[in-house]
């Protein structure tokens, strides 16, 4: 519902009338200018015709008959942009964000006599008959301030009016100006208004159409002989308004339920009609940019004058544009300070003058000019700055002279020259102590022209003063938003995929291309599941793990749903501006950004693992898990060693410990000899197809696995073996990817943010999933044991919500000690989802301890969270409860694989079937798929990962 619905008109208070007693039908908008036609327009080498007035052009209530200030962005919204229907053909905002431009049928002017052509009243001046002037240029003098004489602003029975007797007093303002001092003589010809020194001057007049008439013909004979594409502008392109601009709309974030995330821009655009906008705008920008608005041609011949002969002198060009121009340059994206880019715009001017109203353009011009703060429009910028509005009829204070002074002086540079911000700081006062004295600078020069105007009295400008500091609302551009809180790390990592993803529309595009977009971005975040991983992982929140512990401690969760790649939750930190602990991502330059890659310790067995059962390895095979001599140049006093014992070993000492027992228990001695027999290539291979994308080298070079298709060509040159124990670092994001592989069945999909971008009604980005019959990358006995193995480990075990849960703690050691660690990792999943907690330091690698001194373990506060999260996000997100069991263990793979060591105990030899071969390893029972071939026979190849892309080529934005 808009603010501004069902309320009474708000007035200034400037006489005892009201508006609508002084100008009746003011607001209904009447087909032409409130003064009448003049005898004829300006033209140079072309006919021009008196001006008369035109049908309605659709100013009355009924074209603005939808609220502008409802919701523009609506989650999957099916109808109509809510700005409704517009002037030219179809609704100004259209059947899409921006809307499809609609034919523009410029408006006819009549050739003939004039008629009289009032836009808020009929006009109380003398009509002036219209004239055609064919075969020669007629130029009509310019007036140096307000509406010509006609235009009476005084009523019949105002102080101001045509009253026979009295002097000509001030009357009541109309829109365009205010009754002065009358000049001229008493009686019926007194035009009510204050007269400008030679107004009436027949001598001056004529000095000034001959002046005029030159410096039209030179100009226009420049640019139809200097830049011929030019003059052929005025036939080729057709006028836009402001309701067929692309503007730069606020792009929505959404989380998957649609509520919003993040909003990618404080304010956006609001447009008004111009019988909204109250007087102190209108006035202010007038005077400000273009104080002969209401009767120029809407071309400064000077100014083009003055481009053509510094690009002929090798000057600079320069600026002094009109109103109209200034409208050209952003209806029609003319850019830069260049010869013909001056030319270009006044053509283009010249034409929107011939076929726009003054009202229109002003209209247009106040809703599409930049105002800093991130708006584009007075009516946001009234709002971004003081908390005002500037529509007349909206409840909300009215911003006054001096604030809409403020703000049209921006309109100038609204923000510093990146370039140059001490010499070029721009007019926003709130920027900086130099932005603020230019912007009194500008103000002072804007408070001349209203007084020259007659905007404002003797008295009203001895009293006005320029804002004080207290009257502008605050303004960070990194609070706000949602990001500068954890969601803000999402927002760069769904900018990032959408530019960065090679199928993506959006490929190559900027971040402030989508930024400005006007798109509605759905992500995959589950808002009850992010909420989870704060409530878990973030400092800031009481309750959570790690609210209280040392400053100095950093914790980060990413959650991935199994089968889809869907991120449900992430959490790389409370700052959305500051550090990503939880991945990398690409920012707007195109750099790497994030700190989110640790050495992930005993948690990366569970792909060394995977990558023994893929081999055909079996879980009930021995290995010697007590300290010895092995490759890699671990013997002696550089001996690998555990951090735990066998369970199963301590009474018998036998010193063999099986692969399920060794999984159970973390030990690094037979995981490092099992890395040796898989060979590290495998290791490094299963990781990679398990969703691993990047792996650091101990020198902190970025791998990119996702591109290698073998994986020896980095080992053992950048990976050796004791990648098998988890000493290269990894994100905590690919982490919780490559688990969500294996709670899936072994079936791999990409993580991802985005479900899809839309424009308007059109979908022009959307995610690409799994197919049902892609390859899985472990057959199903061998996933089936990979998750009984790691469902067996107690940080996992006692996880209580209903679903089987499988996992995995590790840690890494600080400067090689064994009782203290830099590093600690949870990570583990449930059919549903899967989920990667990392605790370390923020900064500089340290020894890890908690607020009561302890060394924290992968067992402690990173399981603590992981288990909270857990049972948070599975309340949240409510999925069905079925099939919520895990299969059980297989028999099957090879007993006795190389470097092993002989069971302690021979297991029973299993049954068989005699015609099946190699015995033992006959089809499995399970019916979910056949056994593995023994000692690293048939088995799923290494397969590559599929295509790294999220997104589908949709349609062009």
């Amino acid at each position: 519902m808009s603010p501004y619905d069902d309320i009474p008109s708000t007035r200034r208070a400037r006489t005892s009338h009201s508006w609508d007693d002084l100008y009746p039908g003011g607001h209904d908008y009447p087909p032409e200018d409130a003064y009448p036609a003049p005898a004829a327009r300006a033209s140079v080498g072309r006919a021009s015709v008196g001006r008369a007035s035109v049908p309605d052009q659709g100013y009355g209530g009924a074209r603005y008959d939808v609220d502008p200030y409802g919701p523009t962005y609506e989650p999957h919204a099916q109808g109509r942009d809510p700005y409704g229907s517009g002037p030219l053909g179809s609704g100004p905002y259209g059947s899409g964000p921006y809307g499809d431009p609609p034919p523009v049928s410029p408006p006819v002017f009549p050739v003939g006599p004039g008629l009289p052509g009032p836009m808020g009243q009929p006009g109380p001046g003398q009509e002036m008959p219209g004239r055609g002037v064919v075969g020669r240029a007629s130029v009509r003098p310019i007036s140096p301030s307000g509406p010509p004489p006609g235009v009476g602003p005084g009523g019949g029975d105002g102080p101001g009016g045509r009253g026979p007797g009295g002097p000509g007093g001030r009357g009541p303002r109309n829109p365009f100006g205010r009754g002065g001092r009358g000049a001229g003589p008493d009686g019926p010809d007194g035009d009510g208004r204050r007269r400008r020194p030679g107004a009436s001057d027949p001598k001056r007049a004529k000095k000034a159409r001959r002046r005029n008439l030159i410096i039209a013909a030179f100009a226009v004979f420049i640019m139809l002989t200097g830049v011929g594409v030019v003059g052929a502008t005025y036939y080729v392109d057709g006028v836009k308004t402001s309701d067929q601009l692309k503007f730069p709309e606020t792009t929505t974030v959404y989380y998957s339920n649609g509520k919003e995330l993040a909003k990618l821009g404080e304010v956006t655009r609001y447009p008004l009609k111009f019988a909204e906008m109250n007087d102190a705008v209108v006035e202010s920008i007038v005077a400000s940019e273009d104080k002969t608005f209401w009767t120029n041609e809407g071309v400064d011949f000077t100014g083009v004058m003055r481009a053509a002969w510094n690009n002929f002198t090798g000057g600079s060009t320069q600026g002094a544009s009109t109103i109209t121009q200034q409208y050209a340059r952003v209806a029609f994206d003319l850019e830069g300070a260049t010869y013909s880019r001056k030319l270009r715009e006044a053509v283009m001017a010249w034409k929107i003058d011939d076929q726009l109203s003054k009202k229109e353009i002003l209209e247009y011009y106040l809703n599409s000019v930049p105002f800093g703060r991130q708006t584009y429009g007075i009516e946001a910028a009234a709002q971004a700055f003081f908390g005002k509005t500037a529509n007349r009829n909206a409840k909300l204070p009215q911003i006054t002279d001096a604030e809409a002074m403020v703000l049209v002086s921006m309109v100038k540079q609204p923000n510093p020259d990146p370039d140059d911000p001490d010499g070029s700081p721009g007019y926003d006062p709130t920027f900086s102590p130099k932005a603020e004295e230019q912007a009194r600078a500008r103000w002072d020069y804007v408070r001349g022209q209203m007084v020259e105007l007659g905007y404002l009295s003797p008295e009203e400008n001895a009293a006005i003063a320029f804002p004080k500091p207290e009257s502008f609302r605050k303004y960070d551009p990194k609070v706000g938003n949602g990001m500068d809180k954890p969601d803000g790390l999402v927002v760069n990592h769904v900018l990032s995929e959408l530019t960065q993803s090679p199928t993506s529309v959006f490929k190559g595009k900027s971040w402030k291309s989508i930024r400005e977009g006007g798109y509605k971005i759905y992500t995959t975040i589950h808002q009850g599941a992010q909420k989870a991983a704060e409530a878990a992982a973030d400092e800031h929140v009481k309750g959570s793990y790690m609210s209280g512990q040392p400053a100095s401690l950093q914790a980060a969760l990413v959650a991935v749903e199994p089968g889809t790649g869907r991120v449900l939750a992430y959490f790389g930190g409370h700052d959305g501006k500051g550090a990503d602990y939880g991945g990398f991502y690409y920012d707007e330059a195109g750099v790497a950004t994030g700190v989110g890659r640790f050495p992930s310790g005993s948690s990366f067995k569970v792909y060394t693992l995977a990558a023994a059962l893929r081999e055909g390895y079996s879980l009930n095979s021995y290995w010697q898990w007590t300290p010895h001599d092995m490759p890699g140049g671990r013997t002696g006093t550089n001996k690998i060693r555990n951090a735990s014992s066998c369970p199963t070993d301590m009474n018998k000492k036998t010193g063999a410990c099986s692969l399920l027992n060794s999984t159970i228990a973390s030990l690094n001695v037979p995981f490092y000899e099992l890395t040796v027999s898989v060979t590290p290539a495998k290791v490094l291979a299963m990781a990679r197809d398990a969703g691993i994308d990047y792996m650091w080298t101990d020198q902190r070079v970025r791998q990119e696995l996702y591109k290698t298709k073998d994986t020896a060509t980095l080992t053992p040159s950048k990976f050796d073996i004791i990648l098998g124990i988890g000493q290269y670092p990894i994100t905590v994001m690919d982490h919780a990817n490559g688990l969500a592989t294996f709670a899936a069945g072994g079936l791999r999909a990409q993580a991802h943010f985005v479900t899809k971008v839309t424009d308007g009604d059109r979908i022009v980005y959307g995610e690409t999933l799994p197919k049902p019959n892609q390859q899985r990358i472990l057959i199903p006995q061998a996933s089936d044991n990979l998750t009984y193995a790691l469902s067996q480990v107690p940080s996992a075990k006692s996880l209580n919500i209903g679903w089987d849960a499988a996992g995995k703690t590790g840690t890494w050691e600080y400067n090689k000690r064994t009782d203290q660690n830099a590093h600690a990792w949870m990570v583990g999943y449930t059919k549903k989802i899967a989920a990667a907690v990392w605790v370390g330091n923020e900064k500089d690698e340290k020894a890890i301890v908690d607020k009561n001194k302890s060394t924290i373990w992968g067992s402690g506060i990173p399981a603590s969270i992981w288990r909270k999260f857990m049972t948070d996000a599975n309340a949240a997100m409510k999925p069905k409860k079925e099939n919520t069991q895990f299969n059980g263990p297989v028999e099957v793979g090879n007993t006795d694989p190389d470097r092993s060591v002989p069971s302690p105990t021979p297991p029973p030899q299993p049954t068989f079937d005699p015609g099946c071969f190699p015995p033992g390893m006959c089809p499995s029972p399970n019916p979910s798929g056949p056994a593995p071939v023994g000692n690293g026979g048939a088995r799923p190849p290494s397969t590559l990962p599929p295509p790294r892309q999220t997104g589908a080529l949709v349609a062009e934005p």
